[in-house]
């Protein structure tokens, strides 16, 4: 039996594999940590899932749910753009749920591009970009995101002939892997250059509200022109301890919004009501618990940064995101490194290079960790340099 060429040049899910190895050293009889994935480890806020248990109950949300997300939860994620950011969104056709991020961010592809499109992609950057390019069959130009630039793209660098070909842009910022937040005028650039080319952006936007000493994170959707040229992906998975429950949204452009709820109609059947409207009293109700984990992922944020200082690591403090984005020691590649921790220390962590050529030379530490088992994955690394 032969399968699809999409299929054989399909790498395995970076997590996926990461998985594999954990339960490898567990086998073997090891106390794994594991820093890999960024998962939160604290519970979905109690009133979120109150009100799941009690829409659960009720019948009429047993059926098939509305294809566009219900009209509630649009409007509650129009609301919550205008009350966080200043973003004017018409809940009816510029804002559509999704069945979390990777499912959004894959079909994309399939409004936006042709077999054969090409799509510029951030290096390193989430693996979906690259894989959701390769289901669609369409060519990847990686931008690379560099320590010099603080990790932001130089639009100056991409060729010509590669942007006029382009038909999107992903950009993410807060940054994942990286944990940099955008420079200044970083939109506006990227808005112009667009522009330019007809080239469509996705902003991938999921730490929005996860970020520290004093920085807020601003919305793609914020600055002009930022309507007329892309979109912008955003979650309720890291603000409000979701990730299982799988509910995203996407917003902005009307037309996008339009055609990618077209491949969703005929692809999927929407999210369980009783998630919808769990989701609706996460946007509405009360926001302590946001506040609450940013005061957490702080707390990890300083004990990962001030012990691989005391290393000898030259790590940088993250203003943002969940993640701690670290250059390995002098003599190590980033898989060597990340083979080492393992092999020493039973700790896990994702190599930089897994998220693209560029990312060699890095590892990622997510904050995902309970305290306790941090500290003793950190007092691990470090014994074992």
């Amino acid at each position: 039996m032969e399968f699809s060429k999409r299929i054989s040049s399909l790498p395995p899910y970076l997590f996926a594999e990461i998985d594999k190895k954990i339960e490898e050293k567990k086998a073997q009889g090891c106390d794994v940590i594991s820093l890999g994935i960024g998962d939160p480890v604290e519970p979905t806020p109690k009133h979120i899932i109150e009100k799941l248990a009690e829409e659960a109950q009720n019948t009429e949300n047993h059926r098939y749910p509305s294809y566009y997300g219900m009209p509630q939860l649009r409007k509650s994620i129009a609301d919550f753009y205008k009350r966080r950011f200043s973003v004017d969104l018409d809940p009816d056709k510029e804002v559509l749920p999704l069945i979390g991020s990777k499912e959004g961010l894959a079909h994309i592809y399939l409004a936006l591009c042709d077999e054969g499109d090409t799509a510029l992609i951030p290096d390193p950057g989430y693996p979906v970009y690259q894989t959701g390019a390769i289901i669609a069959g369409v060519k990847r130009e990686l931008m690379p995101l560099l320590d010099e630039n603080k990790f932001n793209p130089d639009f100056s660098t991409i060729d010509e002939n590669i942007a006029r070909q382009a038909k999107l842009m992903w950009l993410c910022y807060p940054n994942n892997p990286t944990g940099a937040i955008a420079k200044d005028n970083l939109f506006e650039e990227a808005i112009r250059f667009a522009k330019k080319n007809d080239i469509a952006i996705c902003h991938d936007n999921p730490y929005s509200e996860i970020t520290f000493d004093g920085y807020i994170a601003p919305s793609f959707l914020q600055y002009e022109g930022a309507k007329d040229m892309g979109i912008e992906f955003n979650s309720l998975s890291k603000s409000y301890n979701m990730t299982g429950w799988r509910i995203w949204y996407v917003v902005g452009n009307a037309r996008i919004i339009e055609a990618l709820g077209r491949v969703k109609t005929n692809v999927d059947s929407g999210i369980f009501n009783a998630v919808q409207l769990a989701g609706i009293e996460a946007l509405n109700g009360s926001q302590e618990s946001v506040e609450e984990m940013r005061k957490i992922y702080k707390k990890r944020r300083d004990m990962v940064v001030s012990t691989l200082k005391d290393i000898g690591l030259a790590v940088e403090e993250p203003k943002a995101t969940i993640y701690v984005w670290v250059p390995v020691p002098e003599g190590y590649t980033s898989e060597s490194f990340a083979t080492h921790i393992l092999e020493k220390a039973s700790v896990v962590v994702p190599p930089g290079n897994a998220y693209g050529p560029s990312g060699e030379g890095f590892i990622r530490i997510s904050l995902t960790t309970k305290d306790d088992r941090l500290e003793e994955a950190l007092k691990r690394i470090k014994e074992c340099l």
